[in-house]
């Protein structure tokens, strides 16, 4: 599936891009070049060209969507750090929450970003929110049906410092943060994918959705660069009301 998705990209996009690519690189910095370069090359961002999706991310859920089947019609879906709204484009889809599919119940998208994001059809996205914020809470709860929902997923990472460590940190954080939220909205039986950078602390998050979550594993996306940190604990079984 995946190499037909990508040769099909490839053919449609990468003339296109190759042409631009000169005019790009010029008065740009090193570092930019290379990133362009980069992005010029990577089979996931031409795809992401095809289908429209709104950034190449989108492939990271598909992967691991298609293989632990955690998204279904007329599930609900909170999408944490949504911004541009790659995820919830996904997730629109598979719960069905434009209620395309008449044949199937229909679902709900939740985003939540600090930054904006463009609307989209079949998401109520909660801009320039923060997840930690008990007005945020709130709101989820007026939005979600039965004020519960059955996945949590981020994709959300601080603004990188250039300090490893310390941006490893950060997100280990913000990703604890996803386990307050979870006793909150997350019902039981439900499902949670968060993203982190491999480092000293990841094994403390992983010890706390253990604590919650009966299954709890590592996943890393072929859209994940090889030369990047990122991975995803993926927890699946969520057990309310279990001291943490």
């Amino acid at each position: 599936m995946w190499n037909s998705v990508l040769q099909k990209s490839y053919l449609h996009t990468s003339v296109h891009l190759l042409k631009k690519a000169a005019h790009n690189l010029k008065g740009k910095s090193t570092a930019d070049q290379r990133w362009i370069v980069r992005q010029l090359n990577d089979p996931f961002v031409k795809a992401a060209h095809v289908h429209n999706y709104r950034c190449r991310s989108a492939f990271k859920l598909l992967e691991i969507d298609d293989k632990y089947k955690l998204l279904k019609p007329g599930f609900n879906v909170i999408d944490c750090g949504a911004a541009p709204g790659a995820w919830s484009q996904i997730a629109v889809h598979r719960v069905n929450s434009t209620g395309a599919n008449g044949e199937f119940p229909r679902g709900t998208v939740v985003g939540i970003d600090l930054l904006r994001i463009a609307p989209l059809d079949g998401a109520h996205f909660l801009s320039n929110h923060d997840i930690t914020d008990p007005v945020t809470h709130a709101k989820l709860l007026e939005l979600l049906p039965g004020a519960q929902a059955h996945v949590i997923m981020s994709d959300m990472a601080p603004n990188a410092s250039g300090f490893k460590e310390m941006d490893h940190e950060k997100l280990i954080t913000m990703s604890l943060s996803l386990i307050d939220l979870a006793e909150k909205v997350l019902q039981t039986g439900g499902s949670l994918i968060c993203k982190y950078w491999d480092g000293a602390l990841a094994h403390q998050l992983q010890q706390k959705l253990s604590a919650v979550f009966r299954d709890v594993r590592t996943v890393k996306p072929k859209a994940s660069r090889k030369e990047s940190s990122e991975l995803f604990f993926l927890a699946r079984s969520y057990r309310k009301n279990v001291m943490v």
